[in-house]
């Protein structure tokens, strides 16, 4: 009988979450919903069972027996062609999640949150306690904004033990998506211009760690930002130039032109029926930046960062071993 139930386990951050309490000795059941994704979870000791975060009564069958949900299941996407989608999947998928591991009679969700859902106004270095600015960033914010209230208050209803983990911008070896084509970018030499923003990083492992603390020692109700480094891209590539020895020469161009350029580069991919690399939501992002206090969960609950420069070293090595760069 697994001790633990986690969703989201074959994606980057799920993942890590699943191969730590397998490493741990824990017994572990993960979501699937795809006999492809049954076979990864197997083949790393796990017990797949198939449900789906929006099928409650597959989720409720899943939870049976577990004492602990680990919730990362979720949609990140940005400048993405099907909001509502991702509003059900992260709203109503992870309120079905606190319901059915109430239902199941678990003690406790570890619901993985986003460091988005604070909504901090610009400028504004967030903590726990940041209020929200009246203003959601990306459709992506403001559904794990909403989601966070909502999993909490179902919580409250159901008598259950929910804490959120909110993490920043996660890096480290398996991402190649997001901010981490950057940093691939910058190694190819193919990144020759860019935007000087200010981005906020924790590495993967960190994440995995706060997300198992949060289980053993957590406040229920509480959430717990987690961030290890707060700088800009020029700072973040300079780091990258000594751990790796070659400096590579990169033009800043002012956030005003991603904001000038984010409508026609969106109307055109859109005609194209292609993904845009970069629409007015995305443009936000970059003009506001990114900066979170990661310390409450060091002081409260004894996380400890791995410094930026070693985090960058492992993540690089694994981008060589696999031919990225």
């Amino acid at each position: 009988m697994a001790e633990v139930l986690v969703t989201g386990g074959t994606g980057f951050v799920g993942g890590a979450i699943l191969r730590r309490l397998l490493a741990e000795g824990r017994s572990v059941r993960a979501l699937v919903r795809s006999g492809e994704a049954a076979a990864a979870v197997a083949a790393l000791g796990a017990e797949p069972a198939f449900g789906d975060v929006l099928n409650p009564g597959s989720l409720r069958d899943a939870v049976a027996g577990c004492e602990v949900v680990f919730h990362a299941a979720g949609v990140n996407e940005v400048c993405g062609p099907d909001r509502a989608r991702m509003e059900r999947v992260n709203v109503d998928g992870s309120v079905a999640v606190v319901w059915a591991a109430a239902e199941a009679g678990a003690r406790r969700v570890v619901y993985t949150s986003s460091a988005a859902a604070v909504g901090e106004a610009a400028g504004v270095t967030a903590t726990e306690d940041t209020p929200f600015s009246g203003r959601d960033l990306t459709g992506y914010a403001a559904s794990k904004r909403r989601a966070e209230a909502a999993v909490l208050a179902e919580a409250g209803r159901r008598g259950i033990e929910v804490v959120s983990v909110n993490p920043s911008s996660v890096q480290g070896p398996g991402r190649t998506s997001g901010t981490a084509r950057i940093l691939i970018g910058h190694l190819r030499g193919r990144l020759r211009v860019a935007v000087d923003t200010v981005v906020s990083l924790v590495f993967v492992d960190d994440c995995t760690a706060a997300h198992l603390l949060a289980a053993d020692r957590g406040a229920p109700g509480e959430r717990y930002l987690v961030s290890g480094a707060t700088l800009s891209v020029a700072e973040a590539l300079e780091a990258l130039g000594r751990v790796t020895g070659r400096r590579r020469r990169v033009v800043f161009l002012p956030r005003a032109v991603v904001s000038a350029a984010a409508p026609v580069v969106g109307t055109g991919f859109r005609l194209l029926r292609k993904h845009p690399p970069l629409c007015r939501e995305a443009a936000r992002v970059v003009r506001h930046g990114a900066r979170y206090d990661g310390s409450r969960i060091t002081r409260d609950l004894g996380l400890t960062y791995t410094p930026l420069e070693e985090w960058l070293g492992r993540t690089v090595a694994w981008y060589r071993d696999r031919g990225l760069v």
